[in-house]
């Protein structure tokens, strides 16, 4: 026959997680987020930002320009340009004789 021992319990008991902390875990309070903090975790400019500030350029940009800027193949440009216009942006084209087509947004 096998004697089966029983272990105490050592666990300390579960608690849920919507439970409040006991007082002896508090934690500090929050401090207020400075300038330093907030520069850190600003967002990065996005990809579709950055083309439609080089849109928004006097000059405007061709492809090639957005396509090098951006490391897009140009159809992925192509179908940006038109989620500009579908988000309202004015997007105007023009080609000069024997130049690229230059594309520009109205600023605003």
């Amino acid at each position: 026959m096998i004697d089966t021992i029983s272990k105490p319990a050592t666990k300390r008991p579960r608690r849920m997680a919507r439970e409040p902390k006991p007082a002896g875990e508090l934690a500090t309070p929050p401090s207020t987020p400075t300038a330093e903090v907030e520069a850190k975790t600003a967002k990065p400019t996005s990809k579709s930002s950055l083309v439609l500030a080089m849109l928004q350029r006097p000059g405007g940009a061709t492809i090639a320009q957005v396509v090098t800027a951006t490391s897009w193949l140009p159809h992925t440009t192509r179908a940006a340009l038109t989620g500009l216009k579908k988000k309202g942006y004015q997007v105007a084209s023009e080609k000069a004789e024997d130049e690229e087509r230059v594309y520009r947004v109205a600023a605003g």
